[in-house]
């Protein structure tokens, strides 16, 4: 009985000191630099929200954040370096929607994201438009759709590449309203946009930062965008959803994560306060420039939302028979 008792207070002591620790990391950290990887060039939309997360996190926890760019691979690169950091919350990692479809676009990974992460934080989302070229003949989504059902494969859409965001949306969009329409790869989305504008590509998904600017100047028609409500940037064009294709939802999402096994007690104290960044007036207008708008969940809400989007990913990529370029 005395050899029970005295395991059972072990465990207890154990679990205490083991809290204290915790506690104790949590309430030092940060002491020095930390480092967020990024898997986007500089300048872009991705890199400037990692940038004024980093500023507001130095200024409210009196450490540097500094952001690491290592675009390439479809985000690959970044995980793959993040991946292998040590786990003590000085390395963080930037992900978005890319990350998610690579799961199951690219089987060959050096990690896999919710085996070798930890969920820290989600940060925004930014909503796509769908916009087909001027001389295309329609000037809904219905009559769009009512087309590329009288003449099934004669249309076309662009993307950024396969397994990327406006591919997603793209196959998704086709299998909801039942219509189809041939994909056309390019490496960057500029060049699809050019090839938009100039008539040669029937129609294609943005996110709206770098097709609003097209739509404003009529270069190019905005048939819907793909958020469950209309973009403040774009009040007068409906949804995809409100515009007949009921339940469509797309759009790309950033977040951060960190090395498995990074201590909880510092995991909350990042997620703590990444919301109280993400809740600020300033931080919505910030974004909101940029076509995009805070995403303020729990750390449990961030882990479903990313364990669902996966299963979403890996249905298109399925469907679509999408491959790495």
């Amino acid at each position: 009985m005395r050899s029970k008792f005295a395991v059972w207070a072990g465990a207890v002591i154990i679990g205490a000191l083991g809290l204290g620790v915790s506690a104790v990391q949590a309430q030092e950290y940060p002491s020095r630099a930390v480092k967020i990887i990024v898997p986007f060039s500089p300048g872009g939309p991705g890199d400037l929200t990692a940038r004024f997360v980093a500023q507001e996190l130095q200024n409210s926890l009196g450490q540097p954040f500094v952001v690491e760019n290592r675009p390439g691979a479809n985000g690959v690169l970044a995980a793959g370096a993040a991946a292998v950091a040590p786990a003590d919350g000085y390395t963080l990692l930037q992900i978005s929607s890319s990350h998610t479809v690579n799961e199951s676009l690219i089987p060959k990974r050096p990690y896999e994201l919710m085996r070798d992460f930890e969920p820290v934080a989600s940060l925004n989302y930014t909503e796509m438009v769908m916009m087909v070229k001027n001389d295309l003949g329609v000037s809904s989504l219905a009559e769009f759709v009512r087309l590329a059902k009288a003449k099934p494969g004669a249309l076309n859409y662009a993307s950024s590449g396969n397994g990327s965001a406006y591919h997603m949306a793209g196959e998704l969009f086709k299998t909801m309203a039942g219509v189809s329409i041939t994909h056309i790869p390019y490496k960057t989305a500029a060049g699809a946009r050019t090839d938009l504008i100039g008539g040669h590509i029937d129609m294609m998904f943005d996110a709206l930062p770098g097709g609003i600017e097209l739509v404003r100047a009529g270069k190019v028609k905005a048939l819907a965008t793909t958020a469950r409500t209309r973009s403040s940037a774009l009040p007068d064009v409906p949804t995809v959803a409100e515009a007949g294709v009921t339940g469509f939802e797309s759009t790309i999402f950033i977040g951060l994560m960190a090395p498995k096994n990074t201590p909880p007690a510092v995991l909350e104290k990042l997620h703590a306060e990444i919301n109280k960044v993400l809740s600020k007036p300033e931080s919505r207008q910030f974004w909101l420039k940029q076509g995009a708008q805070p995403m303020v969940t729990s750390r449990d809400e961030y882990t479903r939302f990313l364990n669902a989007d996966i299963a979403q990913g890996k249905r298109l990529v399925e469907i679509s028979g999408a491959k790495v370029d």
